[in-house]
């Protein structure tokens, strides 16, 4: 058990104490975050693009499940476990959910060289992508996306009162 599941590992009687993240919560947290990833993409330059993309995929994991933009807003990454117990998102979980979004991002980076054409079909991709996770996250009773249901984590909002 690393530290931050021991400092957060606790019983939940029958799912209740966890409340989903609000969707528009997510979306202003996840835009926060992207902001972050373009600022290092035009400020660092050479090694801005690969910063962007370690921050993309280990964010959750940086501070105990909060990215910068979870922070702000208040939610957390929470991994469910099979004994109905959580614990904050570690960078393994962080890298696994934030596969499917890290892979516009990547793709990007390879198709930018092309003019124009190359950027369509990135942001069409990318598009595509977010499209897909936020349809998966609505439809799904938790708010779980896809990359959720593939690190078994869930966004929840922050508990103030911890």
């Amino acid at each position: 058990m690393n530290k931050s599941e021991s400092i957060y590992k606790q019983s939940v009687e029958g799912r209740q104490d966890l409340e989903k993240a609000d969707f528009l919560n997510r979306i202003i947290a996840r835009a926060i975050d992207l902001i972050i990833v373009i600022a290092l993409y035009e400020i660092i330059p050479k090694i801005g693009y690969l910063a962007g993309i370690s921050y993309l995929l280990m964010a959750d994991g940086l501070s105990e499940g909060r990215s910068i933009g979870k922070r702000l807003i208040g939610l957390k990454v929470v991994i469910r476990d099979s004994a109905d117990r959580i614990a904050a998102c570690g960078f393994k979980e962080s890298i696994l959910r934030n596969l499917p979004l890290a892979a516009g991002y990547i793709l990007f980076g390879i198709l930018k060289a092309i003019p124009l054409i190359g950027w369509i079909i990135s942001f069409a991709v990318i598009a595509g992508i977010m499209l897909f996770e936020s349809l998966v996250m609505l439809g799904n009773e938790d708010g779980m996306r896809l990359g959720d249901e593939i690190a078994k984590t869930q966004v929840v909002e922050e508990n103030r009162g911890e």
